[in-house]
Order: structure tokens, then sequence, then C-alpha cells
């Protein structure tokens, strides 16, 4: 069985959702993962906003608003009659739910279910448009068997157990229909995967059910060697190694979702990133397999704080670092890249929320520095200890540009430099040109 997920702009409209089954062979058995429709989420999450602000008003507009636009989906996807009306009935359910939470105490666990409509509307939608051209499907609810435990980790065998099942029912069938991103969490609770999470969920079924395929189809012919909306020239990248494909996802490469290569990469399940709109373009095959001896692709992620602690007492101190790595752990603030030196250590963060409380804690080893407006720009291939050459290469292509940061030798496949945001188009022009 394969996975197949299809995102928010493979969705994004009737015409669209329809020419999915250019793309889905119903003579193979599949899984379908599909994204809310493109831009529902960024409106649920506006209603959401305004209802935990207290705003009914607004958030009751951004509703009726949001409605309208469904109204003129379910016209264009579904044919006049009994299937039209169908459709109807399950926009105007969703959307009196939402009215219906709208009026009545709106907290952040009613804002995980609102979050959860999108990707609730677009399944249904699109199950009802098959049946109104007679292709079988079965749709299975997301919610009976995707979970995250207290740590928001997924349960890997709560799927499987609940999830095979649900497709033994149907022996004779090959095309199921199920939600990315959303899930229950260790109260029964709904919850999600986080943004992008559609990725994950696709990965983690292939986890699953040791699928023989996962394929995450988006509009982009695969992963490129840098960014096509900055840089000229880029090409799509034939295959990567698992450890290449999470560490440009990590660092910025948008068409993956950080965390989904894990459950792939742990079953040994085959990843292909695909273009739903060249569906016959190779894409690219993330797989245990790794070429030596290149440099594969270049990514930047904005956002970056780096924090400075100079403290000449007790950087050498034993324990020190442990220390220091405790406050962010305190405070679920994961770290991207740290260098020390004798007399002071700097890290990088890009997650803020408690950037005060941090630094008022780090203050207690010695003089703390901020600098915002950071980029670390994350080169990936073989930088193992027997190439040579590469990050000589690397630095050489940015001699011209002040860098705040450099890490390499942490991993085999990356050197990440931390740069002026301001720099950021330059440094990934000046790469491009000197290493592609």
């Amino acid at each position: 069985m394969k996975i197949l997920k299809f995102g928010g702009t493979s969705v994004g409209s009737p015409e669209r959702m329809k020419k999915l089954l250019d793309i889905i062979n119903t003579s193979e058995r599949q899984i379908v993962v599909l994204s809310a429709v493109s831009g529902t989420t960024n409106s649920l999450v506006e209603i959401s906003t305004a209802l935990l602000k207290e705003d009914k008003k607004k958030g009751i507009d951004l509703i009726n608003h949001l409605y309208k636009k469904y109204n003129e989906f379910v016209i264009e996807l579904l044919p006049e009659g009994d299937f039209r009306e169908q459709g109807q009935e399950v926009v105007d359910y969703h959307f009196n739910f939402l009215l219906d939470l709208a009026n009545n105490l709106f907290t952040s666990i009613e804002e995980k279910v609102v979050l959860a409509q999108g990707e609730l509307l677009s399944t249904t939608l699109y199950h009802v448009y098959l049946k109104s051209i007679d292709v079988p499907s079965v749709l299975l609810p997301a919610l009976d068997f995707m979970k995250i435990d207290e740590d928001n980790e997924p349960v890997i065998s709560y799927t499987t157990k609940y999830l095979t099942p649900l497709l033994e029912a149907h022996p004779d069938n090959n095309l199921f229909i199920t939600q990315g991103y959303i899930c229950r969490n260790s109260f029964g609770e709904i919850d999600n995967l986080r943004r992008g999470g559609s990725d994950y969920t696709a990965s983690l079924l292939g986890a699953a059910i040791l699928a023989e395929e996962v394929q995450i189809w988006t509009d982009i012919d695969g992963m490129h060697n840098n960014d096509p909306r900055i840089v000229k020239g880029t090409k799509p990248i034939a295959q990567l190694s698992f450890d290449e494909a999470a560490e440009l996802a990590y660092f910025g490469a948008k068409i993956l979702h950080p965390q989904s290569v894990f459950p792939a990469q742990k079953y040994k399940i085959p990843v292909r990133l695909l273009n739903t709109m060249e569906p016959k373009a190779f894409g690219t095959l993330i797989s245990n397999e790794s070429e030596s001896g290149k440099i594969k692709s270049i990514a930047a992620k904005d956002g970056i704080i780096a924090i400075k602690i100079h403290s000449s007492r007790m950087l050498l101190a034993y324990g020190f670092l442990r220390k220091v790595f405790e406050i962010f752990e305190r405070y679920k603030t994961p770290i991207d890249m740290i260098t020390t030196s004798e007399v002071a250590v700097s890290l990088t963060i890009d997650v803020t929320d408690h950037l005060d409380e941090i630094t008022n804690e780090l203050k207690a080893f010695g003089s703390v520095e901020i600098d915002k407006d950071l980029t670390i720009v994350c080169v990936v291939g073989d930088f193992g200890a027997e190439t040579h050459g590469y990050a000589a290469k690397v630095l050489d292509s940015i001699k011209h540009i002040p860098v705040r940061m450099i890490s390499y030798g942490g991993s085999n496949y990356n050197i990440s430099l931390l740069v002026r945001t301001e720099d950021k188009v330059e440094v990934l022009r000046s790469l491009h040109n000197r290493i592609f």
C-alpha cells in the first residue's frame, strides 16, 4: 500500500480537487491524506484569534465569510442534485458547529477543534465528489487512529492498532481518504500535529502500516538545490538520504515538514516529493541511499536569535554547559546552533516565547548579549571526515559577507552559517554561483 499526501494548493480549488484522479491510481491500494483547502487554515486561525480575544462579532463575520467561499466551492465541485445537496449538508454542518462554538465559552481547547475543521471539510467533500462519479472510496476519520502522548509525540503503535482493522474491514476497496494534521491528545481531546503536519501524518501512516512508499504531492517538482523564490536557475534534486532531507527541512526547505522524515527513516519507508502540476516529473526520492562526494543543496531559516554568554569564571567549570542547557529545557526552547570558546558560549534559537525569562536566568552565569534579525544558511551534502575542500569552498564563496557563527563537524551532512537576515539573499546567490 502507498500513502499519497496532497497539500492545500493541490486541493485549493474544485478544479484541482477533481484532477487528483489524474494522479491517484484507483487500481492500487492506497491511503490519500488531504490537507485543508488552501487558505482555510489561515482563516480558521483568524477566527480562533478573534474568539480568544472575545471579539465575537469579528469571529462570526469571519465564519460567515468563509462559509460563502465553501458554498461556491460546493457548486463548482458537485453536480446539481443529490450529491450537491450532500455536499451542502457537509458545509452547513461544519459551519453551524463553528457558529455554536463562537456563541459559547471559547478556550484553547475549542481553538484546536476549530483548526481541525479544514481537513474534515476537504476530505468529506472529496469523498462526496468521488461518490458522484462512481469511484469507490472509504473515508477514514483520522481522529479514530491518530494520537499524540503527553509530550505531544505521535504514538505509532496506537495508529497501527486502530488503523489496521479499518483497512482490513474493506479488503475489496483500494482507495482510502483521511485527514492530515489532526489527531487526539493524551486526554482524548481534538489536537493537531502543528502547521505543516499533513506531511507528518503521511509519514506516520507509512510507518504504522509499513507502506511501500510515501508520496508528498505539492506544487513544486521536488526539493531544489536552493530557494527558487530567491535564486534563479535552481534544479530539483533527484535523490537525498533521510539525514540530508532532515537537515534541509529543519533549516528552511519549505517543501517538507521538518519532523516528517523521521518516522519514514526509522521504518525505512521511501518518501517521494512530487508535483501535482507536473505529475510525470521525477521529483525527489528520499531513502537510506546517499551520493557521496557531492554538495546537494542550500536552505535558509529566518527569525533566528543569537545569545552569547560571556563567563570567564564559569565556562570551564564542570557542569556549566549542562546548567545552561537546563534553562532552555525548562522553557521548552530548542537550540539550533552552538559554538564555544574559552570564555564564551554562543547559541541560537528561533522560539522566542520565553526569551526574557531565559535571558534573566542566564545572567547568573555572566554577561549576556542578544542579537536579532539573523538567518541560518545551511549547506547540505557530503561533509564527512574523509572529504576535503568543501568547507573551504563554502567559506570562500561568502568571504565578502560578515558571518556571525559557523557550525561544522556536528553532522556529516551540513555546514551552517549564521548571517544577518539583510545579507541572506546575497549569501544564497553567492553560494549557488560558486558551488553549482
